[in-house]
């Protein structure tokens, strides 16, 4: 199967590293043009001017803060008011972890606005263009703690999985304009992310990063963590003209990690 995204527009967050970024360069790599989001103005920049454009294509950044949302939303507004996507992928920095019974209600209320506020204004501004060409792709990355929660990850587990139940409504209103809407649930791949989470679980449980890496590690059907490429391969076929009939679907992309159907 061949992928081309020629002459397809991107917008996609969180792309100045790991999973984000590895999405960008593998939609680039398949000929769309690339607009990135991130809060580092020089990664954005130096990915930028790296990304592929044999097939002609322009790419750009745009430097937010998800934890912002008020800044976050005029820049996106202003982002929209003379530009459009064909492809968004929903993509923001996780909240920080820690038990249920240790976040407030502000606590709950700012990974509310991270997760969800940002997720669902950018693709309300996204899909006036989409509908009115009878095409978009609409991924949102969330992940696979929506299904079997994470005891340290209670924000994260809350209101992705909120976002899920929204994608999934979402596909239904939006699916006779040829709009696909699809959630990602990730496992455990070798990010930066990841290393600060298993930083976070060693020092709640008085052990080592590499104690906690390597018992994740075992629980992985595959016996490894996954690579952000791996991730973004799925990605770019679900932005694909070869998945046109998937939609409504969140699909778990974890080396088998779920135990749950």
């Amino acid at each position: 199967m061949i992928i081309s995204l020629k002459n397809k527009k991107a917008l996609v967050g969180g792309a100045s590293q790991g999973l984000g970024y590895a999405i960008a360069r593998q939609l680039a790599d398949s000929g769309a043009s690339l607009t990135l989001m991130a809060r580092n103005e020089d990664k954005l920049r130096a990915i930028a001017s790296e990304l592929p454009a044999t097939e002609g294509q322009q790419h750009n950044y745009l430097v937010v803060d998800f934890a912002d949302l008020a800044s976050y939303k005029k820049i996106i507004e202003t982002f929209f008011s003379a530009n459009t996507v064909d492809i968004l992928v929903n993509n923001t920095n996780g909240p920080k972890a820690g038990a249920v019974l240790e976040k407030t209600g502000a606590d709950y209320q700012s990974a509310f606005d991270l997760l969800f506020q940002t997720v669902q204004h950018t693709t309300a501004l996204a899909v006036k263009h989409m509908k009115e060409q009878s095409f978009g792709r609409i991924i949102n990355l969330t992940s696979r703690t929506i299904k079997e929660p994470v005891d340290s990850l209670a924000l994260s587990n809350t209101i992705r999985a909120a976002v899920v139940a929204w994608g999934k409504t979402l596909s239904r209103d939006l699916g006779k304009y040829n709009i696909t809407v699809n959630n990602i649930l990730t496992g455990n791949f070798d990010t930066e992310r990841l290393t600060e989470l298993f930083e976070a679980q060693a020092e709640a449980q008085s052990s080592t990063t590499e104690a906690i890496k390597a018992k994740s590690i075992t629980d992985i059907p595959l016996q490894r963590l996954g690579t952000a490429a791996e991730l973004a391969n799925v990605v770019t076929f679900l932005a694909s003209d070869q998945a046109a009939y998937v939609t409504g679907v969140s699909i778990p992309v974890d080396g088998g990690l779920l135990k749950s159907i």
